[in-house]
């Protein structure tokens, strides 16, 4: 079985009731954006909530743009999992296709811009500071690169991980942001 799938395969597929979808991404990016059909588990909580998925129906993984979803499959198939595969340009490429997306109009920003000026403000502010109070602020500057360069090549960020757990980004309703089902401290 490929690994990927394009957006016009996962709709027949969808329309057949012939797969499980599976969101990866963190509940604010789902809940700003989501496939209906998809269950949302995120990365980080895969191999300990493989347990949802049944082995006897192809599992079909999406993100943003594909990188993390390349993780989730490399995972399932870890944990014995034979038919999964990636949806090609995650939900970003589906919904270029002009496939449908669920959409929520909530007031915070969307968690990639809080990305993007939190990791703008850090470098401005280490700029500023190196030619202000003391050269050596120009790490901050650095830091915050570096973070950017590690994001782009790994499809990993922390930064937007810990972005999605900060009060303003908690979704209501999903067990993960609960605090009975999760430590809050």
């Amino acid at each position: 079985m490929q690994t990927n799938i394009t957006p016009t395969q996962l709709k027949q597929r969808l329309d057949r009731e012939t797969c499980q979808l599976v969101d990866v991404r963190e509940p604010i990016e789902h809940a700003e954006m989501n496939i209906a059909a998809a269950r949302l588990v995120p990365l980080g909580d895969l191999e300990k909530r493989a347990t949802e998925l049944t082995k006897d129906l192809p599992v079909i993984i999406h993100c943003r743009s594909g990188k993390r979803g390349e993780q989730a499959v490399a995972k399932l198939q870890a944990l014995g999992f034979n038919q999964v595969q990636n949806l090609e340009g995650g939900i970003l490429a589906w919904k270029e296709a002009g496939l449908p997306v669920v959409t929520n109009k909530s007031k915070v920003l969307p968690l990639m811009q809080q990305v993007q000026l939190t990791i703008g403000l850090g470098v401005l502010t280490g700029v500023a500071l190196s030619q202000t109070v003391h050269p050596n602020w120009v790490f901050l500057s650095a830091f915050f690169g570096a973070g950017l360069v590690f994001a782009g090549s790994t499809g990993w960020c922390g930064l937007a991980i810990l972005l999605s757990k900060m009060p303003w980004n908690r979704v209501e309703g999903q067990a993960c942001c609960t605090p009975k089902n999760c430590a809050v401290s």
